[in-house]
């Protein structure tokens, strides 16, 4: 038997959002050789239970649903004929059910916000409840429009601590081979505000031993990949003040920002930190969250 190939799942939605992100998702699976699968969730079976309907076989949401994968299986085709494309609608909240495909899945692909959600919001809540959950990198398409078109032929990553950077790392390599495009990697440092006997550092003091330290963190999660992938091409950072403020920055030049995720024990599965919620909030490019599997 073959080796199966994992779809690259999106949600879809029919909000304008939601066909910038198909139009990604289409590309990405052009690169990566992999099918897409185009997914309409909501709970109208849950809130339409026991209300009459024009046509008593199909609730009333279902033909407006069934509009939107077919307008946005169309719009996928026209992109790349090539892309080998599936629909599905299911009766379940849109997060959990991106959630649970993403178990048998390449990646999650969702809008910045969806249908319905306040123009004005920075990332809509089914984004940042996928990208907290999900188990499979996700990536929430947003920013500007050569960001989105992938002009600056550049991917960033931010580098965080080991325990939850392997797989973002392994990710990105991968992401800028197929692209054939620079892989920037950051690790942001911050002096400490006091010394190992607790006494209070004097600011300015000097950096050379916190920068050294961030530059010996990046060769050292780095060299399995470069050594997998040799003809990535890396620049790689080590840069002094918050990160999520560094990455927001940068994110203007790239195409493709990518953070590893954290996994905290829990009800509610991974988390999201603080440079994660930067990011999703306020990045100018797509941003892909890749959590750490134990």
């Amino acid at each position: 038997m073959g080796t199966v190939t994992l779809p690259l799942v999106v949600g879809v939605d029919g909000s304008d959002s939601c066909l910038k992100a198909v139009d990604w998702a289409v590309d990405e699976a052009a690169r990566h050789g992999l099918p897409l699968r185009l997914m309409y969730a909501s709970l109208w079976a849950r809130y339409e239970a026991g209300l009459p309907s024009v046509d008593p076989g199909r609730p009333s949401e279902q033909v407006p649903a069934e509009h939107v994968v077919a307008s946005a299986a169309e719009r996928a085709e026209r992109r790349n004929p090539d892309v080998k494309v599936t629909t599905d609608i299911v009766p379940e909240d849109a997060a959990d059910a991106l959630v649970r495909a993403g178990d048998e899945a390449f990646g999650l692909v969702t809008g910045s916000r969806g249908r319905g959600e306040l123009t004005g919001l920075p990332l809509g809540s089914v984004g940042l409840g996928v990208s907290a959950r999900a188990h499979c990198p996700v990536v929430v398409v947003r920013g500007d429009g050569a960001g989105l078109a992938g002009t600056h032929e550049r991917i960033l990553l931010g580098l965080g601590e080991s325990d939850t950077t392997a797989e973002a790392v392994r990710f990105a390599f991968r992401e800028a081979e197929v692209r054939g495009c620079v892989l920037d990697v950051v690790r942001a440092w911050r002096r400490p505000a006091y010394d190992r006997h607790g006494d209070r550092l004097q600011p300015g003091g000097p950096a050379d031993t916190y920068e050294e330290g961030a530059t010996a963190v990046i060769d050292a999660l780095l060299r399995a990949a470069t050594i997998e992938h040799p003809h990535v091409r890396t620049r790689r950072s080590a840069v002094e003040g918050p990160a999520g403020t560094i990455l927001v920055d940068r994110s203007a030049a790239a195409d493709l920002v990518i953070v590893g995720a954290h996994r905290r024990t829990g009800r509610f599965g991974f988390q999201l930190g603080q440079v994660s919620h930067a990011l999703l909030h306020h990045a100018q490019c797509p941003v892909a969250v890749v959590p750490q599997r134990q």
